[in-house]
């Protein structure tokens, strides 16, 4: 089977900044990719350009074997996107809000309806679904934008920050979720999280400057630390990777 997402030597300028330099990426079936990056690494910039928000300066994105550039009504039906923040028109209920994404999405009478319920149930949305979307906490307003995300069952997911604001419990209930989800479809799900990628990927991508500094398994990843690391070992990998610092904490790795 062909990748679902492949992006080609991506590369975004911004005046003299140059934002990302020349990323390739291809996302299949049944793989959870953990987008990683410290702040300004251009994560955010790669994501928006996959998802045609943002035009890149060269390359292409193609979604489901659609160019995003030639078709992008079309490559933007293959995905579901949450987007930091998970923005709603806050006067809409839960319900009122992913009944307005289901007729967006071109659905139709009681397809709207059963697409509508079981959002709601897939995340577990059923306490608050009459509620007004200004009134959720920050835990609720992520878990809505991610239903409205998994509307219209889509084979693509891209997921920023998907666990923020959630408490523990939520927290796992969205990690199994998008464990299961992840098995048919193709998961782009960025964090700062490592403990996530751990618990829910199973490909890691490190981005610094632009560039893809690592990409393989957490298990490959985490191995990168020298062996006197007991704890933290993910944590001392990546700032290794977007540091270049190798000095090793004492005491079996705290710090």
């Amino acid at each position: 089977m062909p990748s679902r997402v492949v992006a080609a030597k991506l590369e975004k300028r911004f005046g003299h900044i140059h934002a990302v330099q020349g990323i390739d990426l291809e996302i299949p079936s049944g793989q959870v990719l953990g987008f990683l990056g410290p702040n300004g690494a251009g994560k955010s910039t790669t994501m928006r350009m996959i998802t045609g928000f943002l035009e890149p300066t060269s390359g292409t994105v193609h979604l489901e074997g659609i160019n995003i550039a030639d078709d992008p009504i079309a490559a933007k039906r293959t995905f579901g996107y949450l987007p930091e923040g998970a923005p709603a028109y806050p006067d809409m209920t839960v319900e009122e809000f992913l009944a307005f994404i289901a007729h967006a999405r071109g659905f139709r009478g009681k397809e709207v309806k059963t697409r509508v319920e079981r959002s709601i149930g897939r995340v577990n949305l059923q306490s608050v679904r009459r509620q007004a979307f200004e009134t959720l906490s920050k835990g609720y307003k992520r878990r809505t934008g991610l239903a409205q995300a998994l509307l219209h069952d889509p084979g693509i997911l891209i997921l920023d920050e998907p666990t923020d604001g959630l408490d523990p419990n939520q927290k796992f209930e969205v990690r199994e979720l998008i464990k299961e989800l992840g098995g048919d479809r193709a998961v782009i799900l960025s964090t700062h999280i490592l403990e996530e990628v751990e618990a829910v990927c199973t490909r890691a991508i490190v981005i610094n400057l632009g560039r893809i500094m690592f990409d393989g398994t957490p298990a490959q990843m985490e191995a990168r630390a020298p062996r006197d690391i007991t704890k933290n070992r993910m944590d001392h990998v990546f700032r290794m990777i977007t540091t270049g610092d190798t000095s090793a904490p004492s005491r079996g790795g705290r710090r």
